[in-house]
């Protein structure tokens, strides 16, 4: 592989690092442990997940988006249920995230670990990383791979500017390949048209009621008839449209909740992001902390294998 010249735009890569690191918290037994032994499955499964992706995939940039506000007050202003299912309950940790116990104390860890590789991790106050990755996504000119557990993200899926979706099916060992072409088989919709149809739908895993009554096949068809929500609303207040009367009812009856569901479930494209470098690094940017984490965490092997993955990168690209 050749470096990227200046007509060919780079391969970047976007995580939704608390997508994957829950994702390698479940997938990993928690009896893989710290020399003193505090479990450290997440961060090691985390690692094994970022070398399967940049072998596999060959990134010019990497870049851990992460969620410095995870449900941000400006979604729930607009649909106070957004996400109140995953509140933590006890009084002490009140607003937060619900995180298993031997989860949390990792993400500091992941953090620390990312930051002495040199691998970009990026959070803008005020968004979540779905925002922090619509917002590269739109800047960025050429192909760009999301890899998320997060359905949502398929609104960012863009055929024309080379932008999917890897989806994990099963660890990060198995990826469904998102593309345009994927989606209407899948739900009938394209990119473009996902937020419609989502809005409709609704959500339950982020507290999203949809409209009463319309499930999947239902938004599917009618995004199909008319093109997209606004010209569905129209429709539901012509009279001589070809809406069932049932259909016309529950679109009426949820004007409010359809005025303000397209921008709690559109990503944002304007988030203020610091500067940063993306290039996927080559080798660790702060050797002496990452050995120390290294030794204190007992990141081993997976530690090594990305090292050694991050390091044929740059023999490849030279």
């Amino acid at each position: 592989m050749t470096a990227p010249s200046s007509a060919t735009p780079p391969r970047l890569m976007l995580l939704d690092t608390a997508s994957l690191y829950f994702r390698a918290f479940f997938g990993v037994p928690d009896s893989v442990r710290s020399p003193d032994g505090q479990p450290v499955n997440a961060v090691r499964g985390l690692l094994e997940f970022i070398t399967r992706l940049v072998h596999d995939h060959a990134p010019d940039h990497l870049v851990a988006c992460w969620d410095a506000d995870w449900r941000p007050q400006w979604r729930v202003e607009l649909i106070p249920t957004y996400k109140t299912h995953r509140l933590a309950a006890e009084p002490e940790t009140e607003g937060q995230e619900e995180v298993p116990d031997t989860l949390s104390p990792q993400v500091p860890v992941i953090a620390a670990v990312l930051d002495a590789l040199g691998i970009a991790r990026v959070g803008v106050p005020g968004y979540e990383a779905d925002d922090v990755i619509g917002t590269l996504t739109t800047r960025h000119p050429g192909p760009v791979d999301v890899i998320t557990g997060d359905r949502d993200l398929f609104q960012l899926v863009d055929d024309v500017r080379g932008v999917r979706v890897l989806y994990p099916i099963k660890g990060v060992g198995t990826l469904q390949i998102t593309n345009d072409a994927l989606l209407v088989e899948k739900y009938g919709v394209n990119g473009s048209q996902y937020v419609d149809f989502a809005v409709l739908r609704g959500d339950p895993s982020d507290g999203l009621p949809g409209v009463v009554g319309i499930g999947e096949k239902t938004a599917t068809k009618l995004i199909a008839q008319y093109g997209d929500l606004a010209a569905i609303q129209a429709a539901a207040a012509d009279p001589d449209s070809k809406l069932t009367p049932a259909q016309r009812k529950r679109l009426i009856e949820g004007t409010d909740y359809l005025a303000v569901a397209p921008k709690v479930v559109s990503v944002a494209t304007d988030a203020p992001l610091p500067t940063f470098d993306p290039a996927l690094p080559r080798e660790p940017l702060d050797p002496v902390t990452l050995e120390e984490l290294s030794d204190r965490w007992g990141l081993g092997t997976p530690l090594t294998r990305l090292l050694d993955t991050l390091a044929d990168a740059k023999s490849q690209s030279s």
